[in-house]
């Protein structure tokens, strides 16, 4: 956990969250959600720019921790999500269920845009539906 402090800290305090173990959990099903909108190519672009970011912590949560879901992520077309179930799925599979979900994504979108480039930053926010693209572009 160690490694995460600086990025999940910032995750932390701007999503208003308890403890690093949230920010963790917010920051896992976020990046979930938006390799489940984004193509192959595109995530591993991202991928890319994060292993050579001079910190491991933002690449190690990137990537799935569950083999199978990272599979099956791989061969699957992209999901199209409508912007409210981004929402819904944070806050039932980061089990935050009172807390507030865009504050928490945005607390991840902008502590993730410091560590790629303006051009990958582009591209990611071109994948997000809706409102959670605008809120891409605000954080």
């Amino acid at each position: 956990m160690a490694s995460h402090h600086a990025f999940l800290e910032k995750v932390k305090t701007k999503g208003n969250l308890k403890d690093l173990d949230e920010a963790k959990n917010a920051a896992e099903v976020v990046f979930r959600t938006m390799r489940d909108v984004m193509s192959n190519e595109a995530v591993e672009r991202v991928e890319e720019e994060l292993d050579k970011s001079a910190t491991d912590e933002v690449e190690d949560l990137w990537e799935d921790t569950n083999p199978i879901v990272s599979f099956l992520s791989k061969i699957r077309p992209q999901l199209k999500i409508k912007p409210e179930n981004f929402l819904v799925r944070l806050r039932q599979e980061g089990n935050l269920p009172e807390r507030d979900a865009e504050t928490i994504i945005k607390a991840v979108f902008s502590a993730t845009k410091e560590e790629l480039s303006s051009e990958r930053i582009q591209e990611v926010g071109s994948y997000l539906p809706g409102e959670i693209q605008e809120m891409w572009q605000q954080a």
